[in-house]
């Protein structure tokens, strides 16, 4: 059997490589292939476009790249029809993947769509329900989806959230400030001048800035190297930086979730330009925009976004979740409570095997 997978993100990324290594260990045979990162190399993916190239933040972003993408997406197809392939799963990455649905469907008639992950309709409004819905299947990974997407006569698959299983709860034992300022070029520059600001103005405390690659320096114009109280870490696991840390500052995404189930409190950082921001806060239909929060439907972790996202509010932030830590971790708790299942990974792996 052969599989086109299609995301186009460091989270959607590592969820493919979880699905993928589940289905592999379930059958020998199956092979995949498709737009992936290194996370669903390593697991076993064929990689025909590396992510690294794709990655897109914001609404003025995505304009910008539309014919490369656009170019790929029939790069994609005639592999597929090239290797008649009848499965594709997708994984998030809704700017391209719901117009990749669209093309395969009106291409090739059998071919099996299973949408793992689906763009977070729920939250940025849902015109494009009626997209989503040439999708064969939808598979989600938080239990309010179920009933949203039922709301629109779609029976949604749901069997837990994976990060329930991959991450546990770790004994702390450090005292560093653990900064993670996101995968993305845009979120790096906009977040590290606030960081910088915060390490400057603390010399006393020890500070872990975590990068994906050490190809992300050249997005930094400052001069690390001068802050004496600063550690740059790339290769190390979120799980030895989290237990080396008290509490994270973190760009608002998928790592809020997994910092979250690693028992760390978090102060959820983010920017974006004018431009993005305005659209987003209109079509933006709930309160929160970390998936801590969104789990509860209330606050978790302390959003500070744009103006609010400065050294000043970090400070404050910090103090007032350092001072009320237990309600902190009752919280922390219920989320993984709320999220957890029974083989939750290989469940869904199954799924996609078996499909119709």
């Amino acid at each position: 059997m052969k599989i086109f997978v299609s995301t186009g993100e460091v989270s959607g990324d590592l969820h493919l490589s979880y699905l993928v290594k589940e289905a592999k260990e379930l059958d020998k045979n199956v092979k995949f292939y498709g737009v992936a990162g290194k996370h669903s190399k390593n697991a076993g993916v064929n990689i025909i476009q590396d992510i690294d190239e794709l990655a897109i933040m914001g609404f003025t972003e995505a304009i910008k790249k539309y014919s490369y993408l656009k170019n790929k997406a029939e790069e994609y197809l005639n592999f597929i029809k090239r290797e008649n392939i009848k499965k594709v799963i997708m994984v998030d990455y809704g700017g391209f993947n719901l117009k990749f649905l669209e093309l395969l469907k009106k291409e090739i008639k059998d071919v099996e769509i299973f949408y793992y992950i689906p763009p977070k309709l729920w939250i940025w409004g849902e015109k494009r329900i009626d997209k989503l819905k040439l999708a064969d299947h939808i598979m989600v990974i938080f239990p309010w989806e179920v009933d949203f997407y039922k709301k629109h006569n779609v029976d949604a698959i749901y069997y837990g959230n994976p990060f329930t299983e991959r991450y546990k709860k770790i004994d702390r034992t450090g005292d560093k400030i653990l900064l993670l300022p996101g995968s993305r070029k845009q979120e790096i520059k906009s977040l590290i001048p606030d960081f910088i600001d915060l390490v400057k103005k603390n010399p006393n405390e020890k500070y872990l800035l975590k990068l994906s690659s050490k190809e992300h320096l050249k997005w930094i114009d400052e001069n690390l190297a001068d802050l004496k109280n600063l550690e740059i870490c790339y290769d190390i696991s979120l799980n030895k930086s989290v237990k080396e840390s008290k509490i994270a500052i973190a760009a608002s995404g998928t790592v809020t979730l997994e910092l979250a189930l690693l028992g760390i409190p978090t102060i959820v950082v983010y920017k974006t330009n004018f431009i993005n921001y305005v659209i987003a806060k209109y079509i933006l239909k709930v309160g929160f925009v970390s998936l801590p929060n969104l789990t509860l439907n209330e606050e978790v972790f302390p959003e500070l976004l744009q103006k609010r996202c400065n050294s000043v509010e970090i400070e404050k932030s910090m103090k007032t979740v350092l001072e009320n830590l237990d309600s902190v971790q009752e919280k922390i708790q219920r989320i993984r409570e709320k999220l957890s299942g029974v083989d939750i990974t290989k469940r869904y792996a199954e799924f996609l095997l078996k499909g119709k």
